[in-house]
């Protein structure tokens, strides 16, 4: 080989070389492309199927939560054409002393959900039955109880600052809605035994069917018929009475042939365990339900008090309708149920600030109700979207059994941080209503954040020892 040959061959191998390895690069390039769409492609198919499964489930329950919600926001909007007075009055039993029971009853009940979850999950199935008549007994007690709320009804709201007028109808009405209060033991736990055994379908058409005869009822006795707030009251008993003997009848009448075989003297067993189980629970609902409803009770101490209960309340009432979805999920169901949570939480909020007088309507006719609505629409669209992220850390929390650690957060951020701060910014600093609610928003976005870490935390504690499981097998 001639040195005049070297550099030529010399220029030919390295040209061969840079072609293998750009070639050899582009190859690994593509494959890393590859397997990147497929985990992409992979990542979206486990969100849409982890969505089919949250909405096959969630859905139907969500819809018939929802549908027995609109029980009294229907009776609300009825009354509010009645006059300022009785949506005041309505408003203050059902978004406040109604709300109160309901929160700790609806906690206590999932207690049942806790075990009957259990047993259908280790095919005991008779053991449902039982469950379901051990929690008629804890809670039907636990709802006499909580009767002194509407016994003393009058002279307690007038502690709290409202006018004589709106506390004496305000008493009234709270009589009437006894029965209502009463049948929340048995429609709570009917609810949860047939939602563990996944019968959701059943419950939707149900709550369905019942909130149209609420309408029809309401439209007819209360729109033209003028029957009054009483007339009204009665309805709502009716409407959820009406619920009760249908998921009753579903449930004792060949609905559910495995899980109920009878009445049994066994449910009068281990009620105080029982209770046990089911009061933090009570406990943690009723704190969180019970927050948001003392702006209503201290709106009677500001200038134009009735006009200010019946703004609140209709906003109050509608964030809770909005945000009443409570799912419960392991890690991936949770990040996905907080997405859905978002998506929800900015499309209502959005529908909210851009037409709040419209929704003031359906509730009141009067102008001056309508104006201050339309002024506190920002904070319920906050409110919502909050809540919305803030019932989903919720339902994982109980879902994991955090109800204990979860009451004592609410407590730290509702009442230390929250009321504290809504009082000196609606009072000492002069903000009033506007004030107030900002206040609690702030306690609700501190629940929140904190919900965030315990969930972070606790969900790496368990996938942490669920390693160290396999490991040691």
């Amino acid at each position: 080989m001639t040195p005049a040959e070297e550099p030529l061959l010399s220029s030919t191998s390295d040209d061969n070389q840079l072609r293998f390895h750009t070639s050899h690069h582009q190859q690994l390039q593509h494959q890393r492309d590859e397997e990147s769409l497929d985990e992409t492609q992979s990542l979206v198919q486990e969100i849409w199927l982890e969505n089919k499964k949250i909405w096959q489930i969630a859905g139907p329950s969500s819809f018939a939560r929802v549908a027995m919600f609109s029980l009294t926001v229907i009776t609300q909007s009825f009354a509010g054409h009645l006059g300022n007075r009785d949506l005041a009055a309505i408003s203050i039993v059902t978004t406040v002393l109604i709300s109160i029971t309901f929160g700790f009853l609806l906690g206590m009940a999932s207690a049942l959900e806790t075990l009957c979850g259990k047993a259908y999950g280790a095919k005991q199935y008779h053991m449902l039955g039982i469950y379901l008549q051990r929690s008629w007994v804890v809670l039907s007690i636990s709802s006499i109880v909580l009767l002194p709320l509407f016994l003393f009804a009058t002279p307690i709201i007038k502690f709290t600052g409202q006018s004589e007028a709106v506390s004496e109808l305000t008493g009234e009405v709270a009589l009437w809605l006894i029965p209502m209060h009463l049948s929340f033991p048995f429609q709570f736990t009917l609810m949860r035994f047939l939602q563990c055994q996944l019968k959701t379908g059943m419950i939707a058409w149900l709550s369905g069917g019942v909130l149209v005869v609420h309408v029809l009822l309401s439209w007819i006795f209360v729109g033209c018929m003028r029957v009054g707030i009483t007339g009204a009251a009665v309805i709502l008993d009716l409407s959820w009475w009406l619920s009760v003997v249908g998921l009753f009848s579903y449930s004792v009448f060949g609905g559910c042939p495995h899980s109920w075989t009878g009445f049994s003297k066994q449910a009068f067993h281990g009620l105080w365990e029982f209770f046990k189980l089911s009061f933090a629970s009570g406990v943690m609902l009723s704190l969180e339900n019970f927050f948001y409803r003392v702006l209503i009770i201290v709106s009677g101490n500001m200038e134009f008090a009735e006009v200010a209960v019946d703004a609140l309340s209709i906003w109050v009432r509608v964030a809770y309708e909005l945000g009443a979805e409570s799912n419960r999920g392991a890690k991936f169901a949770t990040k996905v149920s907080l997405l859905n949570a978002i998506a929800l939480g900015v499309m209502f909020s959005l529908l909210v600030m851009i037409v709040p007088d419209k929704l003031a309507m359906i509730f009141t006719s009067s102008s001056s109700v309508t104006k201050m609505v339309h002024e506190l629409s920002p904070f319920l669209a906050i409110t919502i979207l909050v809540n919305g992220i803030q019932s989903i850390l919720s339902g994982v929390a109980v879902g994991y059994g955090w109800q204990a650690p979860v009451a004592f957060v609410n407590v730290g951020s509702y009442y230390i941080v929250g009321m504290p701060l809504g009082i000196v910014l609606g009072w000492c600093l002069k903000f009033g209503i506007k004030g107030i609610w900002a206040g609690m928003i702030i306690g609700t976005i501190v629940q929140t954040f904190i919900l965030v870490i315990i969930t972070i935390r606790f969900q790496g504690e368990n996938e942490a020892q669920h390693d160290s499981i396999q490991v040691k097998i």
